[in-house]
Formats: structure tokens, sequence, C-alpha cells
């Protein structure tokens, strides 16, 4: 079966985000004076195939833990969805 991924990386609480914190003190010039607590990470899309959507979660934790964030410093959030048409979405693969 083939599932959707999308991991979203972001620094952990406490770490410094200056990209965040520049782009916050850029909002009230342009009329967003009410936006606070901005944080600037990164979504990173792909498709992989597994035999059933926990085996997927799986090899995408792997995935997350060895490449796509750095554990010291970023957390990272895990959505995945069965492609349409795949068996997991009650459709046929293959």
């Amino acid at each position: 079966m083939r599932f959707h991924a999308l991991v979203e990386v972001r620094l952990r609480a406490g770490i410094a985000d200056p990209q965040g914190a520049t782009l916050e003190r850029a909002l009230p010039a342009l009329g967003f004076e009410s936006v606070e607590g901005v944080r600037v990470g990164k979504a990173i899309r792909f498709d992989v195939d597994a035999f059933d959507e926990a085996a997927a979660r799986a090899e995408i934790d792997e995935l997350c833990r060895r490449l796509l964030a750095n554990p010291v410093i970023e957390e990272a959030d895990v959505s995945i969805s069965p492609e349409p048409g795949s068996m997991a979405a009650g459709g046929r693969a293959g």
C-alpha cells in the first residue's frame, strides 16, 4: 500500500528561533499586531510503500530520527494518510 506522509519539523521549545523572531518583529509594520509566538519550521511531503499504516509510521519515524530532524533541538510531527485508490483506502492496489 502507498501512504502520503507529511513531516513537520520545528525547533523544540526553549531553542532560539532567530528566523521566527525576525518575522515576528516585521509583522506589526505590515498591520499584523495581534500575531505572536512565531516559529519557523519545515514541512516535508513524500510517499512511502508499506504493508500497512503501522509499518509506514515505523519507517517514517526512523527516517525522522536518522535524517529529517535533529532530535537534540528539533521535534517532528508525522501525519500519514492512505493514497486514494490504495487498499488502505478501500480500493485495489497493484
